[in-house]
């Protein structure tokens, strides 16, 4: 006879909907994580790879079909923008079939080229995805800033800006590198000094 003990320890199989709700929801996280990246690393494929190929974009100053906001997009970061970096925070996700209603809040923070120094943009990503062929697209975007505020430079102390791999916003950023590895760093005199090699 089986171990009635046993049984009782041995812990119950997951639901299968739950697990597979649970899948489409990082999967979808997964997309709204590809834009942002492609949006700071200006990288088209992969900022495309967020939209169905039908999508229509809404940025309020732009509305039109997802080829279109990517040309206005990385114009404007290019024209406007030294970097950006681009923060997600609260995610809600409602599915339904093959269908799904999110609300993402954003930080989008500028290196301006000219006037204030940085600018940051807080707002929210309502989007309807679709999942096609087994994987989750933007089918519409509404993008929504509510508000943004200028920032002064700060007195702080300089940053120790030791090379330690390239930052790009194109696929020359280390985090493209594959395998990642580590650059030879300067040897570092007692107290934290840099040698008189290193660059500053």
């Amino acid at each position: 006879m089986p171990n009635a003990r046993a049984e009782q320890a041995r812990p119950a199989a997951p639901d299968p909907r739950r697990l597979q709700e649970l899948i489409d929801r990082q999967d979808i996280l997964d997309c709204v994580h590809r834009y942002t990246r492609g949006v700071d690393r200006l990288d088209e494929e992969l900022l495309r790879s967020a939209y169905h190929p039908d999508a229509i974009d809404d940025h309020g100053i732009f509305h039109g079909p997802v080829d279109e906001f990517i040309a206005w997009a990385f114009a404007g970061h290019r024209a406007n923008h030294r970097a950006e970096q681009h923060y997600v925070t609260n995610h809600t996700c409602e599915i339904d079939g093959d269908v799904a209603h999110t609300e993402t809040y954003f930080v989008m923070v500028g290196q301006n080229v000219t006037g204030t120094p940085v600018t940051l943009h807080g707002g929210r990503y309502v989007d309807q995805f679709e999942r096609r062929d087994g994987e989750w697209r933007i089918l519409h975007r509404v993008s929504l800033v509510e508000w943004v505020v200028g920032t002064t430079d700060a007195d702080l102390p300089p940053v120790d800006r030791r090379p330690n791999g390239t930052v790009a916003r194109d696929r020359d950023d280390v985090s493209y590198r594959r395998p990642l590895f580590a650059l030879p760093r300067p040897p570092r005199l007692a107290g934290g000094a840099r040698s008189a090699s290193q660059p500053g």
